[in-house]
């Protein structure tokens, strides 16, 4: 369980396919805090840490994972934004994140506006996931507050605190970018479909 409050970004030093899965090793400060068989969030997707030497650590994404999220098109010299695990008791800053990836979008603007940024995403609605406004979404991993709501598309809107302490410095029109619809809202929806069934 993860909050969606970035700890920091890591940078991706090695990739190395082995059968179907990919293992990605990541170079971060947090690595020296870590320890084997830990989960950490990478843009958003929980993976398990299998190795650790120095500064960087190792973790296995399976192909499942590789074909529901971004971490496929990852390249060594890229960063994702890095979270290790909720601890019981303590404030949740963000919202409840499950670290699994529902879909993928594709940054479709980028508007720099007075003092902040705002992102537009485009997604497939073909998933049935919505946003509503003022509800949370998780994009690569961070907690935010969707601004604008269409079918298939929203906006965020990213302070400066954000932008240089994320990857979102990074983003750029038409990147692909890991999407964790809110939970709650999964569940509604869910339980909505039951009743119609």
């Amino acid at each position: 369980m993860f909050t969606g409050i970035i700890e920091e970004t890591g940078e991706i030093t090695e990739l190395n396919h082995e059968n179907g899965n990919l293992n990605i090793k990541v170079k971060a400060q947090i690595t020296s805090e870590l320890k084997v068989d830990q989960s950490v969030a990478h843009n958003g997707v929980c993976l398990t840490v299998v190795n650790i030497k120095g500064e960087e650590y190792t973790v296995t994404a399976i192909q499942e994972t590789l074909d529901k999220s971004s971490l496929g098109d990852l390249k060594v010299g890229d960063f994702v934004n890095l979270e290790r695990g909720m601890k019981i008791g303590a404030r949740l800053d963000g919202h409840i994140v499950q670290g699994h990836v529902d879909q993928t979008a594709i940054c479709k603007n980028v508007l720099e506006k007075d003092g902040s940024w705002e992102f537009t995403f485009e997604y497939d609605p073909a998933q049935q996931n919505v946003t509503i406004e003022k509800g949370s979404i998780t994009v690569n991993g961070v907690s935010l507050t969707v601004v604008n709501s269409k079918i298939n598309e929203f906006s965020v809107a990213i302070i400066p605190y954000t932008y240089e302490h994320t990857t979102f410095k990074n983003l750029k029109i038409g990147d692909k970018v890991n999407l964790e619809f809110d939970v709650i809202g999964k569940y509604v929806k869910r339980l909505n479909e039951l009743r119609q069934a």
